[in-house]
């Protein structure tokens, strides 16, 4: 169709495909078993590449993890991550000392900048029933002037990100839940300071996107010069612009115009990434991305000299008690918890 918005389109794999200012982004969906007494599936582990179980069976993954799943402690330079727990709970423990349980909602938004080193361990910790753990992680680039930023790290929780909800004529409901960005004067809880998302003018825009059955809902257009994909991960079927869409995909999206959407019999959930790109080159080096092959090989003997402050934890894979409710923990020590006041940051 010559005037569709559609630039192209491409299936999801693993990870999905992103445009510049992005440089990554995972769908984790686990059908976890309960959890046993050390916050581990209650389940066998024969048949398993511990260390590296990526294969999915039974439903579900140890990845890097080989008592509870997840990811051991592992460094990044250069760039932020983006997690969004949709289900199921996070662990969180870095250099700096700082700890944090996230989850059900929560968005954790860390700038590793110059360096840190973090873990990342999905703990069980319903000892009775299933453990789904469903969640998105977004690797988000900074340009050159931030990529040795001090590293920090912002908790966006559940009951703090805006959800407007819009009604079509038809009663249908499209819920968006806003990450990162503005929507018809509503705009997203903060990023972190040196964040690409905290330039005006770099119109980053992170939203999960609902739709019940039939609903329709137009996506509006974002400021000129901005690169947008809309992932379609679930539902039967999905209209954009008129155009029928049945294969989960990852669709890049002109960004000077508003699209119309049409959810088909089922609901449908979509994720959008937006924003301006950077236009710098990219070097990416493992968990490092830099601009020049140079500062890969800084990057490198920096960690191997420093390892980025060192690791504070008498284990790779540290997890709190399984009583332990959502929370963040600063270097400095101050603890908030979800819906206390000041508790945006930490």
């Amino acid at each position: 169709m010559p005037d569709s918005p559609i630039l192209s389109s491409a299936p999801l794999g693993f990870p999905w495909q992103t445009p510049d200012p992005f440089l990554f982004c995972v769908h984790h969906d686990d059908a976890y078993p309960p959890g046993n007494e050390k916050l581990g599936p209650a389940a066998s582990l024969a048949g398993r590449d511990l260390g590296q179980d990526f294969a999915g069976k039974d439903g579900w993954r140890m990845y890097h993890g080989r008592v509870v799943p997840g990811f051991p402690q592992h460094p990044h330079r250069g760039f932020e991550t983006v997690t969004i727990v949709r289900r199921g709970y996070i662990d969180h423990s870095d250099s700096l000392g700082a700890t944090a349980r996230f989850g059900q909602g929560d968005v954790q938004w860390l700038t590793a900048g110059a360096g840190i080193v973090h873990c990342e361990m999905f703990p069980l910790l319903d000892p009775a029933a299933p453990n789904p753990v469903e969640l998105f992680q977004i690797w988000l680039n900074l340009p050159p002037e931030d990529k040795m930023a001090e590293p920090h790290f912002a908790m966006l929780w559940s009951g703090d990100i805006p959800r407007p909800r819009f009604t079509d004529a038809g009663g249908r409901v499209t819920e968006v839940t806003m990450v990162a960005g503005m929507l018809e004067g509503k705009r997203a809880s903060s990023p972190p300071p040196r964040s690409w998302a905290s330039r005006a003018d770099a119109d980053v825009a992170i939203w999960c996107i609902t739709l019940e059955a039939h609903a329709k809902w137009t996506l509006p257009a974002a400021r000129k010069g901005a690169a947008r994909t809309l992932y379609f991960f679930e539902g039967g079927s999905l209209q954009v612009a008129g155009e029928e869409r049945k294969a989960h995909a990852g669709l890049s999206l002109r960004g000077d115009v508003d699209v119309p959407l049409e959810a088909g019999a089922d609901a449908v959930q979509l994720l959008l990434l937006q924003g301006r790109p950077i236009a710098k080159p990219v070097v990416q080096y493992g968990p490092f991305v830099m601009n020049t092959r140079a500062e890969i090989q800084q990057a490198v003997h920096d960690y191997q000299r420093t390892q980025y402050g060192g690791w504070p934890w008498e284990v790779d894979d540290p997890v709190h008690g399984r009583d332990v409710g959502r929370f963040a923990k600063r270097p400095d020590g101050k603890v908030e918890r979800p819906g206390e006041s000041g508790a945006a940051e930490a």
